[in-house]
């Protein structure tokens, strides 16, 4: 199942639509409204289930319940950890390794990701 747990609805949106074409499952941390799944469909039209956190099941409308009906589409509550969302997903984080591997300096690793110093030297510290 693909994951996507962002902190606001634009950051949601923009993960979206870098979705595959094959994606089959996907979970989303925020309650769907109609341009999450437009978008979904969007980028994902062979989506079978849609997932998200019990308490944003019931916030959602009788109308995409309906839209995603009549798509083929299965929605359903999932419980996944809970807390605050990661900041940085394992792309930044593989990023960061990868500069690091080819010889980047650390600082300009920051500089360029725009991500504090101290925070690359964490995530090369605790990611080898």
């Amino acid at each position: 199942m693909e994951m996507i747990q962002t902190r606001n609805k634009n950051e949601l949106l923009r993960e979206i639509g870098n979705l595959s074409a094959e994606t089959r499952e996907l979970y989303i941390n925020a309650r769907p409204s109609m341009d999450i799944v437009m978008t979904i469909f969007e980028s994902a039209p062979n989506l079978e289930l849609l997932a998200c956190p019990p308490s944003l099941l019931k916030q959602t409308s009788t109308r995409v319940f309906k839209t995603l009906d009549n798509k083929g589409v299965v929605i359903k509550h999932h419980e996944v950890g809970v807390g605050r969302p990661k900041k940085y997903n394992k792309k930044s984080i593989g990023k960061i390794m990868e500069m690091r591997n080819n010889g980047v300096p650390v600082k300009e690793i920051a500089k360029q990701m725009n991500i504090p110093l101290r925070t690359v030297y964490y995530h090369l510290k605790n990611n080898k």
